[in-house]
């Protein structure tokens, strides 16, 4: 599959090459020759493109981000759409590459301001050793030009990424179909007593994990996405209409 639009940029560092193409319309994130890793409506930023980020955000349907962080930044479409749509949301937002930081501010209008703050730095060092608050909502979305770092379903990552949760907080991992199965399941239920699921038709697998559940009936559920939904500028309730739960 070849990669839209044409590149007007390509960087390099020690992990390889970091693409950006436009098309007119949009604009797209590569680290490699065939998927994009992310992409921007350059006239409308604060609108994710891919689904599997929308799919990611039905998570504000269980809590309110007023603390987030983000593991993977990409070209920050997530992150751009809560800091335009969250007048109170503080976001710790952690990228491995100085590079993808540099082509997110450069290419895709990441906002700059008091209530972002990058950390270039490998997100299980990050858990490990940054003390910051703790966050209402923590968003896992790391991958390569190779796909999914499998660091993101290590014992230790998960165990302190649900250390670094306030009560009644929310991991938002975005994996592959090919992880329901085996023991992934296992391990995630493991350190978190409740498990949800989202499936895109891009093939991915959205999956919010918590210690304890959100406590709305499906009628409020209905009603709190048609409202965010307005509030955010797509619609949330096909991806409401696919939620799992697991086991």
């Amino acid at each position: 599959m070849s990669l839209p639009g044409k590149e007007i940029y390509r960087g390099h560092d020690s992990y390889g090459a970091v693409r950006v193409l436009d098309d007119g319309e949009k604009r797209y994130l590569a680290f490699g020759d065939v998927d994009e890793q992310s992409c921007c409506l350059k006239h409308e930023p604060m609108i994710p493109e891919h689904e599997y980020v929308r799919a990611m955000l039905l998570v504000l349907l269980f809590a309110e981000p007023k603390q987030v962080i983000s593991l993977g930044l990409g070209a920050g479409a997530l992150n751009t759409c809560l800091h335009g749509r969250f007048a109170g949301c503080k976001q710790q937002i952690v990228e491995l590459r100085p590079e993808v930081v540099e082509v997110a501010y450069r290419f895709f209008q990441l906002p700059r301001g008091k209530r972002m703050q990058i950390h270039t730095l490998d997100a299980l060092e990050f858990l490990q050793s940054v003390k910051t608050r703790k966050a209402d909502i923590i968003f896992s979305d790391i991958y390569g030009a190779d796909g999914l770092n499998e660091k993101q379903l290590g014992e230790d990552y998960l165990a302190l990424c649900e250390e670094q949760l306030k009560p009644g907080g929310w991991l938002v991992l975005n994996l592959w179909r090919d992880h329901v199965g085996g023991r992934t399941l296992e391990l995630l239920l493991e350190h978190f007593g409740v498990l949800y699921g989202c499936h895109t038709q891009s093939g991915n697998w959205v999956v919010f994990a918590a210690a304890e559940d959100h406590g709305l009936s499906s009628g409020q559920l209905e009603k709190r996405a048609r409202e965010l939904s307005q509030h955010l500028g797509f619609s949330l309730s096909s991806y409401l209409k696919r939620l799992k739960t697991y086991p």
